[in-house]
């Protein structure tokens, strides 16, 4: 099969009458266009508090119907959580046995682009498996400054505009109303951010995760993705100036 399997990911299956108006009233993007025919929509699940939970694609294939394509490690915890609000409404969620491929050179019928970036290529979902990982997605990420589940983006923990999701495509503010909606809003209208993602150069190497601190020893943030000498960096923008250390590493913004 054209492209390669993308590493922890699992595909689920939406059935049923009220599938995407039961999904539109919980996630942060607006999911409704997939109603008129195939695409995929990047969105995020918070807490009733605003933080970040889980992101995944939902996706309407011309042979699959609705599809949510998630990091593994966050699956089972969604889907219970999906269940939990489900309620009356007609909708099954389960499983599919379908393999996600992705790459960036000529896509393959049945591939969408990714929503996010352009630099992300494309990803089609298919019952057979593509070929062994050889892209170098994390220094396409850093480049672009692309949040990764898990690794930026922390359950619990992230609030989704710092991590980029209005520059990357995935909040919607004229939707209404979904689960953590007015939190995000008053980020967005009300206050000014105060920390965020950041690309910087990387002199030595850190786990990542590693604290960030200033030359005068404040707390500045945390150092994740690194690729090369640039990496991904969540910062505190009153710290983020001169030389910053994560660990034996040394830090500047870019």
């Amino acid at each position: 099969m054209h492209g390669e399997t993308a590493r922890d990911r699992t595909v689920l299956g939406l059935t049923g009458k009220d599938a995407l108006s039961f999904l539109q009233g919980l996630v942060t993007n607006d999911v409704r266009p997939l109603d008129r025919g195939p695409g995929m929509v990047w969105t995020a699940l918070l807490t009733p508090q605003g933080r970040y939970l889980a992101d995944f694609f939902v996706v309407r294939t011309a042979d699959d119907g609705l599809l949510i394509d998630i990091s593994t490690p966050l699956c089972a915890d969604t889907q219970r959580r999906l269940n939990q609000y489900r309620l009356r409404a007609d909708v099954q969620i389960a499983p599919v046995a379908r393999h996600v491929l992705r790459g960036l050179e000529a896509p393959p019928a049945g591939a969408l682009p990714d929503p996010r970036h352009p630099a992300l290529g494309w990803r089609v979902w298919s019952e057979t498996p593509g070929g062994t990982p050889a892209i170098d997605w994390d220094r396409i990420r850093v480049e672009n400054l692309i949040p990764e589940s898990g690794v930026e983006l922390i359950p619990d923990d992230s609030f989704i505009l710092e991590h980029g999701f209005e520059r990357l495509h995935g909040v919607d503010f004229r939707k209404g109303c979904y689960v953590g909606q007015e939190v995000t809003a008053r980020m967005k209208h009300k206050t000014e951010l105060r920390k965020g993602l950041v690309r910087v150069v990387v002199d030595g190497a850190a786990p990542v995760g590693t604290g960030i601190t200033t030359e005068d020893g404040k707390p500045a943030g945390n150092l994740f993705t690194q690729s090369g000498e640039f990496g991904i960096a969540y910062l505190r923008h009153d710290r983020a100036d001169g030389i910053l250390t994560a660990g034996t590493a040394r830090l500047r913004v870019v």
